[in-house]
Order: structure tokens, then C-alpha cells, then sequence
């Protein structure tokens, strides 16, 4: 952890703003070069640091001698591009994603190295935050209840940070009975002086069951310590964690531990809070002014992922990664559901199908959607669905709420109770559901990772899928009137090949003589 704690030091200060280069990247001008004295001095200065973690979630840092700056570690666009490219909904069609794609990365390979480098520096900065404002009420700087806001919102970022991390970098929850796995480290203090890198290096790895402990407590304190609530369209609520993002949080952390009665009553908070937009589309074309969105992170022209990162660049304008004809010729997903409508959520270009989620090619703008209601009702869902004492009825329901809006007509396309005859078969309906509403959302991958050894043997999947070649697809694979042979020539990893799992990064291998490798690495 040493060379992260130094890039840290060099760069961050203590205020996550710096002088250096890569900080810029925060465009926090004209606070920057603010000694570690004086960032929590007023509280104008604390207000800038809360902005600039927030702009350190959506730019990060690809590598240390980019020119071309951060390319949205962790949350401004990675976790969407990664996230896809680890499954099989998407096809990677040139090099960029490649060894994603493919799993053939290694332990030096900077997108899966800065997502962990980029993440401890998220984490760190907030552990200052909190810190920073503790001792800024001891001052009487700012007021206990001021202060508390910012340490919902620091410790909301810290506890999802970490938890992306560990599907990532961990073996699922339920790998091991008890889940005592090796998880990831979990960092509670803020690191800025050369003392704190001494005293927090050579770290062990907290176990999964540790990880997740954590995860729900620091999300439990964002809820109670937030004050805004989360309800309202708009984008000072979308784009800042709130009380509602927090509890949207925790029903995602629930599924992924199959704590079925937590998922639902989490889910319950948020009911009246959210709802789901009568268009599918609208949280896309009305992304910081809608009912569903819960939480995202907001770009600006000038501050953003650019050109070699912003989902808009990537996934349209440079049409580096399309949608794959696995998942576009699936039966389940109808021909006329609204969600392949060209120009609104599909965009074609010389035949091959892209999406149109993210469609600002000009200034890079758009939102990269976190979380959104459509995935709590589909998690509350799921839950239903998979309880001991299963309510199917009220699964269906949810199932249908989010469904029907897409369909073309609902009366007759809806799914009903003749449309499953056991429990399995709804929940599979549930989980072909999630893959067409959040496709190019980054929602794969945390899925194929829970379904490792799923009770139901149906939905259960073995380790990352197979794929179709990493090449543009013919158009003909796009045609849903012609008969089409699809080929997956990227074969599937088993669940039980160290490939599984990224490994730890070996900066971090070669610096913290505590820290475990994944096995196989």
C-alpha cells in the first residue's frame, strides 16, 4: 500500500485537491495548494473538499503518466465499461477492453490495477473527510449537525467503494460457510502523513463476512447521518448521497449476501419515496429531473472522463463496445419492447446495435447511473421471490411494474402467473429481466458474481460465461427476422480458475508484506 499512500501524499494533500498534475483533474480552481492546516479551516473550504471527493469518485486517475488524465475510476464510468465487459451482454470490439473481456489480465494490467489504486485513493479521501470534520467541530468550525451530513455522505462513498471492490478482488458471500474468505482491506482512517502511511501499511486483508459487516454499518450511519432524504427530482438529490441512496444501497448488499428479509425491508423505506417513470427512457433523457434515479455521478463539459473514458465517448461516439447479439436475439426480450427502439434507447451505426443510454458525444455530460429505483423494485423482487415462504404473487407484481412499461402491449405481453410454474422459474424470469433493463449499466458482473453456486440450480452460473469473439459482429446478428447461429469463441472460465478474480495489484503485493494474493496469482 506504500506506493498508493505515497501518490496519496504527493498528490492528494490532505484535502483530496492538490498541486499536482493529476489533481487538477478535480477542477476545483481556485482552491487547490490548501496546506493540511488550513483544509478544514472554514466552512467554505470543508464544502470544497465534500466537492472535491465527489469529483475524485467520477475522474480518478488511470495511470501516472497519462496525459490524457483520469478515465472515470471508480464511479464515473469504469463501473459501468468494467462491469459489462466482464460479461457477456456486450461485445468488446477492439482493444480496449480486450484483456477485460477476455480475462487475460494480470497483476500490472492498469484497468483492473486502477480500479483498486483508484478506489483506496476514494477511500482514503474519505476517511479525511471524516476526520477532517470532527476536528473541524472540536474547532467550532462548523456545527455537529453540519459536520454529520458530510460523514454520512463520506462514509456512503467509503462503504460502496469498498464493496465494489470486493466483487471484484473477493470470492462471493456465500464462497465459504460464514464467509471468511479473504475479502478486501477495509481503510477506516485517513492517510496524510508519512507517520499514518507507517502506521497503516502492511494491512491484511478483512474478511468477506468483515467487509460486509462494515459495508452495512457505514451505510446504516449514512442513513441516519444524511440529511437530505433522497426524494425530489432533482439534481442536488440525484447527484449527492442521500438517505434514500443509502437504503437503495443496502437492498444491493443484501441480494448479493441472500439476506432475503433485509433486501425487503430495506426496499419498504424507499416505497412512495421513488418511482418508476411511466418511460423507461426518462431517466436517460431527464437524467438529473426524474422520479427514479436515486443516485448518480454528474458530469460537467469540463469535468468528466473525456474522450478515452465518458460512457457517451465509449459506448457511442467511438463505438468501442456494442450490445451482443447473446442478449439482442434472446426470446425473452420481445421484438417490440421499447427498449430497442432505435434513436431512443438503441443507436445503430452501419447495422451493428449500440447503446443510446449515454448520448452526449458533444461535452460528455451524461450521469453514470449508480443506482435507480428499477433495481430496488427488481431486488425486492427477487427477494419475494426466493424467499423460504416464497410470495410469488407480490414478485410477479414487482416484476410486472417494471417490465410492463417497455412493452407494447401490456394486456397481452405482461407476464402472469401462467407464465412460470415453480418458484426457479420466476426468479429466472426476474434475473433475464435485470440483464435487459440495466444492460450498459455495469450491473453484469455483480450478478454473475452472486449466482456463483446459487441454490437454484437453474439460475446458478459457473464462473464468467463464454462470449462471442471480440470483433465487430455481422450485421446479420442483428436481424431478429433471419435465423442467425450465434458463436462464442471467447470460452467461459470456471468458477474454480484463479481467473475468476482479479488479482491484487503487485504495487500493492510488492509494498504491503501483510496482504494476501488471490490464489493462483
Amino acid at each position: 500500500m506504500k506506493n498508493i499512500f505515497k501518490t496519496i501524499l504527493l498528490s492528494v494533500v490532505v484535502l483530496g485537491m492538490s498541486s499536482c498534475t493529476e489533481e487538477k483533474l478535480l477542477d476545483l480552481q481556485p482552491i487547490n495548494n490548501i496546506s493540511d492546516k488550513d483544509a478544514f479551516s472554514t466552512p467554505s473550504l470543508i464544502q470544497s473538499y465534500m466537492s472535491g471527493v465527489y469529483n475524485a469518485a467520477a475522474i480518478g486517475q488511470y495511470n501516472s503518466t497519462s496525459a490524457t488524465g483520469g478515465r472515470g475510476y471508480v464511479w464515473g464510468a469504469a463501473f459501468v465499461e468494467q462491469g459489462e465487459a466482464r460479461g457477456e451482454d456486450v461485445v468488446n470490439m477492439a482493444t480496449f477492453y480486450q484483456l477485460t473481456y477476455t480475462a487475460t489480465y494480470d497483476a500490472t494490467t492498469a484497468n483492473n490495477v486502477f480500479y483498486w489504486v483508484d478506489g483506496y485513493k476514494l477511500i482514503n479521501r474519505c476517511n479525511l473527510m471524516i476526520e477532517g470534520t470532527t476536528d473541524a467541530v472540536a474547532k467550532g468550525v462548523i456545527t455537529q449537525a453540519v459536520a454529520n451530513d458530510y460523514i454520512g455522505q463520506a462514509k456512503f462513498l467509503r462503504a460502496i467503494t469498498h464493496f465494489e471492490l470486493l466483487t471484484y478482488f473477493a470470492r462471493p458471500y456465500n464462497f465459504t460457510a460464514g464467509a471468511t474468505h479473504p475479502g478486501v482491506i477495509y481503510r477506516e482512517v485517513g492517510v496524510n502523513t508519512a507517520a499514518e502511511v507507517i502506521a497503516e501499511d502492511d494491512k491484511p486483508r478483512n474478511t468477506v463476512a468483515e467487509c460486509y459487516a462494515k459495508v452495512l454499518a457505514d451505510l446504516d450511519d449514512a442513513e441516519k447521518l444524511i440529511t437530505a432524504t433522497g426524494a425530489g427530482a432533482n439534481a442536488a438529490s440525484i447527484g449527492r448521497a442521500t438517505k434514500g441512496a443509502a437504503i437503495a444501497f443496502k437492498t444491493r448488499v443484501y441480494l448479493q449476501k441472500r439476506d432475503w428479509a433485509n433486501v425487503i425491508a430495506e426496499g419498504a423505506k424507499l416505497t412512495g419515496r421513488y418511482t418508476l417513470t411511466a418511460d423507461p427512457y426518462t431517466p436517460f433523457a431527464a437524467n438529473v429531473g426524474n422520479t427514479e434515479s436515486i443516485f448518480s455521478i454528474l458530469h460537467t463539459s469540463t469535468m468528466n472522463p473525456q474522450v478515452n473514458a465518458a460512457l457517451a465517448s465509449v459506448l457511442k461516439n467511438r463505438a468501442l463496445v456494442c450490445i451482443s447479439p447473446i442478449l439482442w436475439r434472446d426470446a425473452q426480450w420481445l421484438s417490440d419492447d421499447k427498449r430497442r427502439q432505435d434513436g431512443k434507447f438503441i443507436y445503430t451505426a452501419s447495422g451493428i446495435k449500440y447503446t443510446n443510454k449515454y448520448y452526449d458525444v458533444t461535452n460528455m455530460t451524461d450521469p453514470a447511473p449508480v443506482i435507480r429505483y428499477a433495481e430496488v423494485v427488481l431486488n425486492v423482487a427477487e427477494a419475494q421471490a426466493r424467499l423460504s415462504a416464497a410470495n410469488l404473487p407480490t414478485a410477479l407484481t414487482l416484476l410486472n411494474s417494471v417490465r410492463n412499461r417497455s412493452l407494447n402491449t401490456p394486456a397481452t405481453q405482461a407476464y402472469t402467473a401462467a407464465s412460470y410454474t415453480t418458484q426457479a422459474d420466476l426468479v429466472s424470469l426476474i434475473l433475464k429481466e435485470r440483464r435487459i433493463e440495466f444492460l450498459q449499466e455495469g450491473r453484469r458482473w455483480s450478478d454473475i458474481h452472486r449466482l456463483q453456486g446459487d441454490p437454484i440450480a437453474s439460475v446458478a452460473i459457473d464462473g464468467i460465461p463464454s462470449k462471442v469473439a471480440n470483433a465487430v459482429p455481422a450485421v446479420a446478428a442483428f436481424d431478429l427476422t433471419a435465423a442467425y447461429t450465434i458463436t462464442r469463441p471467447v470460452a467461459a472460465v470456471p468458477g474454480t480458475d484463479y481467473k475468476f478474480l482479479w488479482p491484487i495489484p503487485q504495487l500493492e503485493m510488492n509494498t504491503n508484506l501483510g496482504i494476501q494474493q488471490n490464489t493462483g496469482w
